[in-house]
């Protein structure tokens, strides 16, 4: 049974459908392939079954000669009864990863389904941990579970796991901190890019390495990279930050406006933005017409799934010329999300949530050229001759800021254009 909430906002502003009922999407335990990836100097100790342990190798695809920096603590049948000592076990695997790779800077412990439902506590068991390895390096905790999340909010777990490690930063510093996780080739730019606007006090979060952890506090100014983090900007909120509103650096347009925004703190006007940042605007606006002429015109609807669907169908249809006929997110904040819906727009069909049975039946009913889902899905709708494009790529690829606008775009032309080629085939 699904449940279903209409809710009509400003004139102005989308109307948001919002649904309860059967979902399909992947864990949270697949953030750690990304966070893994971009904190070069952590380790992520899984505590769950061998399912999980399945999840994370396929998902991660590592080589055999990789050292992975990514593991699961398998809770057996006699942890699952109750019947071991699951505390005992832990502590053991803990240190024995430790004495094995003294690098480990910080190790987080991440909960699952499994570990979950045996209510096995594990923050508790990160400070008692950090306790007994004489706090050499930093230990926390956070849930990977999937039953009432969607995987990218395991990032978001883990990043407000962090915060309260966070140094107080001095009353009169002002910094801004660009909150989510990003490729490295995308820090570089950007900071490139805040450097031409006038903003040279800026920090990331996550960093690189564990150990670069930034300050926060009355001067910090937060601006977002990725729209899944509403935990971690809760907890910066209660450490003093100041959240900036801003489109996310998806498309040309929302990453001009997303600088400007920024700027707009250190005093700079939105006119001086564009100008300086002149040559990558000219250099996107020329990478994308090719990109453009294979998605002007075509349909596209959005299942819930990463919840970047808001920002990426503002993106398609104003700067690729797509038309959209619903757009899905698994989770909708508001408040995060403010730019992107005043740019939406009213006329935009926005559903928060999922009924798996009637947003399917919806898609079946309208057809689009394009439909883009988790993997789960995209199988059964590609065999019914519905092209699609899975989500979980969009996570893994770069595609913030100017110089990924191309890369971006062709992420949804490729499916397009391959249905065309197969057309051609068919017939010669």
């Amino acid at each position: 049974m699904s449940q279903v909430i209409a809710r009509a906002d400003a004139d102005s502003m989308p109307s948001v459908t919002t649904e309860r009922g059967e979902r399909a999407v992947f864990c949270g335990l697949t953030s750690i392939i990304w966070l893994h990836r971009r904190i070069q100097d952590a380790f992520f100790l899984v505590v769950g079954s061998r399912t999980c342990a399945h999840l994370l190798q396929s998902a991660a695809g590592v080589m055999i000669f990789a050292e992975p920096r990514f593991a699961t603590a398998i809770l057996g049948e006699r942890d699952l009864a109750g019947m071991a000592d699951c505390h005992e076990e832990l502590d053991r695997v803990v240190s024995e990863l430790l004495e094995r790779r003294p690098d480990i800077r910080r190790l987080f412990l991440v909960g699952s389904c499994p570990s979950e439902v045996i209510k096995l506590d594990l923050a508790n068991a990160a400070t008692r941990l950090q306790g007994v390895h004489e706090n050499r390096l930093r230990i926390s905790a956070f849930s990977g579970s999937g039953i009432e999340t969607t995987f990218t909010q395991g990032e978001d777990q883990c990043l407000a796991s962090m915060v309260p490690d966070l140094p107080a930063a001095p009353e009169e510093s002002q910094r801004l901190m660009v909150v989510g996780t990003i490729a490295d080739i995308i820090e570089d730019q950007f900071r490139r890019h805040f450097a031409q606007v006038g903003i040279t006090d800026v920090d990331f979060f996550p960093a690189a390495r564990a150990d670069n952890l930034p300050s926060v506090g009355p001067g910090t100014r937060v601006i977002l990279a990725q729209p899944y983090v509403s935990d971690t900007v809760s907890a910066l909120v209660k450490r003093g930050a100041k959240l900036i509103s801003a489109p996310y650096p998806l498309g040309i347009e929302g990453t001009l406006a997303w600088f400007q925004a920024a700027a707009a703190e250190w005093g700079h006007s939105p006119e001086s933005v564009q100008e300086a940042l002149a040559i990558p605007i000219a250099r996107a606006q020329k990478s994308l017409v090719k990109a453009r002429e294979s998605l002007q015109g075509r349909t596209l609807h959005f299942l819930p799934d990463s919840q970047l669907e808001l920002p990426l169908a503002r993106f398609l249809r104003d700067e690729c010329g797509m038309s959209l006929i619903e757009v899905a997110t698994p989770f909708l904040d508001q408040t995060l999300m403010a730019e992107e819906l005043k740019r939406l727009g009213s006329e935009v069909s926005i559903v928060e949530g999922s009924d798996l049975d009637s947003a399917l039946a919806r898609v079946r009913a309208s057809r689009p050229d394009l439909t883009v889902c988790g993997m789960g899905i995209a199988n059964p709708l590609e065999a019914e001759g519905l092209r699609t494009k899975w989500s979980i790529e969009l996570i893994f690829t770069p595609i913030q800021g100017f110089d990924q606008v191309a890369d971006l775009a062709g992420l949804f032309a490729r499916p397009l254009t391959r249905e065309r080629q197969l057309e051609v085939g068919s017939w010669s």
